[in-house]
């Protein structure tokens, strides 16, 4: 015989309005009672019933995310962070991936909307036209992507490149590099602007060794405008940028960091298994995702309890993370660069 909802509120000593609250706005339950009522849920194996509450309240049950590229390290740890807040809030996720095909999006939105109650946009490549075309046909969320009037969870990316700027001055860095993602990505617009800003803060001079592609060949293809550059640190737009940046120049015989410096942005695994362990700017994509969900979710529901449009908050603060892709600039290698 099928657990109810009952059943579970029986097992919890709760009411069954409070399991029903719980499932639908957790965030409105203290942690203990919903904390308790997951666990007898997870015991119990109950599955709410979509269909039923699809014909009462007309929504399907489910979100849709798109991303532009799955096999991008950066996009897995923000999707799970979207599908396990979404299954708190009692949602199934559907996921497709558009091959960094701007064009592509759109029509994957045209196809999920019949099906979902809500899209999360990450890294959207669409033009902010065709956003307003996809806000249109659903609900619609962005994450590391702004465009006027499309709600989005935002960082604080300039914030993250002056930290990383103030850590490679207080190791005495005072030429720095800074290779970019896609010249049109308001992230890479951010964190060059926010690079900009801090080397002038701190009296050090700030190279742009321009754009490539946000991956790990792009970062190879870097190495010689680096050298050319004589910079004794970098700052990449990205961790598979720098990684592959890393590993262009060990293989030119460069020592990193004992020659020159890096540091990426994002923090994705690969970073700290690297040799050496990269250095970065840690993007909260955990937080971006419960929050992208949520967010959606007060949109969806209109009841004005979140920041629907969300701009309810500033951006998601981000934080440096020190390992062994930056050390001291030393005075010997000051005085070659002089030379030189």
């Amino acid at each position: 015989m099928a657990v109810t909802l009952t059943d579970v509120a029986k097992a919890a000593g709760v009411s069954a309005s409070t399991v029903s609250r719980t499932l639908s706005r957790p965030e409105r339950v203290d942690a203990a009672t919903r904390d308790k009522i997951f666990r007898e849920i997870a015991r119990l194996g109950y599955q709410p019933n979509l269909a039923a509450r699809s014909l009462i309240t007309g929504r399907t049950g489910n979100l849709g995310v798109v991303v532009p590229d799955l096999a991008n390290p950066f996009f897995p740890d923000l999707v799970r962070a979207v599908q396990l807040q979404a299954h708190q809030r009692g949602f199934t996720v559907l996921l497709v991936d558009s091959d960094e095909n701007p064009a592509a999006e759109l029509g994957l939105v045209i196809s999920l909307a019949p099906q979902v109650d809500g899209i999360v946009l990450c890294g959207a490549r669409m033009s902010d036209d065709e956003l307003t075309k996809a806000q249109q046909l659903a609900p619609i969320m962005l994450i590391n992507r702004i465009a006027p009037g499309i709600p989005a969870v935002t960082i604080d990316n300039a914030g993250g490149t002056r930290q990383a700027v103030r850590h490679l001055r207080a190791l005495r860095h005072r030429r720095i590099g800074f290779v970019g993602g896609p010249v049109t990505s308001r992230s890479h617009q951010q964190r060059l602007a926010g690079a900009r800003a801090a080397a002038e803060e701190f009296g050090m001079e700030l190279i742009d060794l321009g754009s490539v592609a946000p991956s790990f060949v792009g970062g190879s293809a870097a190495a010689d405008a680096v050298l050319l550059a004589e910079v004794s640190a970098v700052l990449a737009y990205n961790d598979v940028i720098a990684i592959g940046l890393m590993h262009r120049l060990v293989s030119y015989g460069i020592e990193v960091p004992g020659e020159i410096s890096v540091i990426g942005f994002d923090d994705i695994a690969l970073g700290e298994m690297s040799h050496p362990a990269l250095t970065t700017v840690r993007y909260p994509r955990e937080l971006a995702g419960q929050s992208a969900v949520n967010d959606l979710l007060d949109l969806i529901g209109g009841d004005g309890s979140g920041p629907a449009d969300g701009t309810g908050r500033g951006p998601l603060p981000t934080e440096l993370i020190i390992r062994g892709s930056t050390t001291a600039f030393h005075t010997h290698l000051e005085e070659t660069h002089v030379k030189g």
